[in-house]
């Protein structure tokens, strides 16, 4: 099996980085995981009909969605300040779902089990179980850090 650079999300920092091994070997990863990784962590546009937060007008978005017609990333970034409420952890499967449909579209996965869960007062976790097209399956986990409202 091959192996991708891990991308490794800091919860408390907003962001990814490389890690490093003992050795100076860079930390590797299962394609599928940064694939998700990315896919979960990059900022896609917010829809026209997307609520942004007071005194927000930026809509985000990758650059690069403008020279593709499949858009990567998801609009988690929207919960960011949402309120602790049963509806934000719903709406964090619905853009995770969203943001991996690519998946599917593509031939990799025939299905996906997303589940988020508020992780402490400040964060929320998700478990993404991908069941490949191939069978078998694989199982991604991701946090972020939540401000709420």
């Amino acid at each position: 099996m091959t192996a991708d650079i891990a991308i490794v999300w800091n919860s408390d920092l907003t962001g990814a980085d490389w890690t490093l091994l003992p050795g100076g070997d860079l930390e590797q990863a299962p394609p599928l995981v940064t694939a998700v990784h990315v896919s979960l962590f990059t900022d896609a546009r917010a829809s026209d009909d997307d609520r942004l937060a007071p005194g927000e007008t930026d809509r985000r978005g990758w650059w690069g969605d403008l020279l593709d017609d499949q858009p990567i990333g998801s609009r988690l970034w929207l919960l960011r300040r949402a309120k602790h409420l049963p509806e934000t952890l719903r709406l964090a499967q619905d853009y995770i779902r969203e943001a991996l449909a690519w998946l599917i579209q593509d031939g990799i996965a025939a299905s996906l089990d997303v589940t988020a869960v508020w992780q402490g007062p400040t964060r929320i976790a998700a478990t993404i179980t991908i069941h490949r097209a191939t069978g078998g399956r694989e199982t991604v986990t991701a946090s972020w850090a939540w401000q709420g409202a």
